[in-house]
């Protein structure tokens, strides 16, 4: 495994954003120069524990570690790691993965948050808003420059979560069963869910969805659906989409009002596979919505991958002169459009 005496990155940061789907990892020089990166699949330590999830980095770890022209040793690679994590909803969870990031000696230093933090801190020139995250799931965090922070459980359910992917395409399911069994109002949900599954009527789909014949995988197709529903002016599925909308501006309201920054010019992040679509009944509710809450925020959707956040806050940790952070942002900048 060692080769040589591995010299140390001075300063730098070794970032992790790691999702439910994929795992981005940046290693990032003191001055903000990307001298290698790694994708691989989605991070579960709830399922397989903390130091078997990290573990499973270290192939990534080694991989941005050649592109950099560098090689695991034994001796740290940078400064700082700096780790945004999905499912670290719990300080305690966020301990245990610390832990086992320094297990492997990557670095000298080891910060491990959610990984909502990441999304704020992209979307931010200074550690200091509030971020909304809207994919498979739902969740929030707020960041005061002093280290203060708002967040939430974010476990589903039990911690008072509603909304997300999965729990759209959910709604829109129930929607449609109850629309045609009688239960609940008309909906072109009825028709447009058996259409697009390939079964013939209501029925067929929830007993192909029962019994496996749909695959777990492809009940998130019913969200883009849902909200082609609604925007083609279907009064069920819209009044879906208010509800999340409601359920994301009341959590950055509550992130802001925990932190003071109600009545300030505050940035709100939104992100998250259901938030970047762009589905424009969504994002003007929740602009409509968030200007009479909250008059001073700024919403607006990130456009730069989250692990750019994760390595700005590693940044930070640093105390990396200004120009890094440019210098990385400029790294990630999303190409002019043609």
């Amino acid at each position: 495994m060692v080769q040589g005496i591995q010299p140390l990155v001075p300063g730098g940061v070794l970032a992790f954003d790691a999702g439910n789907s994929k795992t981005d990892v940046a290693l990032v020089s003191a001055d903000g120069r990307v001298l290698g990166t790694a994708r691989g699949g989605g991070f579960e330590p709830h399922i397989v524990g903390a130091f078997a999830a990290v573990e499973g980095l270290a192939p990534l770890v080694a991989e941005a570690a050649l592109e950099a022209g560098l090689t695991l040793g034994e001796v740290p690679l940078v400064q700082q790691i700096s780790a945004c994590m999905a499912n670290a909803d719990l300080p305690i969870e966020e301990e245990r993965l610390a832990q086992a990031f320094e297990s492997f000696g990557w670095a000298e230093s080891v910060y491990v948050a959610n990984d909502t933090f990441a999304l704020l801190r992209a979307g931010v020139d200074e550690p200091r808003g509030v971020a909304v995250v809207c994919g498979a799931g739902i969740n929030c965090a707020g960041l005061l420059p002093d280290g203060r922070t708002a967040r939430f459980p974010a476990v589903g359910k039990i911690s008072g979560d509603w909304g997300g992917g999965q729990q759209l395409a959910d709604e829109a399911f129930s929607a449609a069963a109850r629309a045609d069994d009688g239960r609940g109002p008309a909906t072109a949900l009825t028709t447009a869910l058996p259409a697009h599954y390939g079964v013939g009527s209501v029925t067929e789909l929830i007993e192909a969805l029962h019994l496996g014949d749909i695959p777990v995988a492809r009940r998130l197709e019913a969200t883009p659906l849902l909200f082609q529903v609604a925007a083609a002016g279907d009064a069920v599925a819209a009044d879906v989409v208010r509800h999340q909308a409601e359920e994301i501006v009341a959590m950055a309201v509550v992130a802001m009002r925990r932190l003071d920054m109600l009545d300030e010019p505050t940035d709100v992040v939104l992100g998250g596979g259901v938030l970047t679509a762009g589905h424009p009944m969504l994002i003007e509710t929740v602009t409509r919505l968030l200007s009479a809450a909250a008059p001073k925020a700024v919403p607006h959707v990130v456009d730069v991958p989250p692990v750019v956040g994760a390595a700005l806050l590693g940044l930070d940790r640093t105390r990396a002169v200004s120009t890094a952070h440019s210098q990385l942002r400029a790294a990630f900048a999303p190409s002019p459009a043609a």
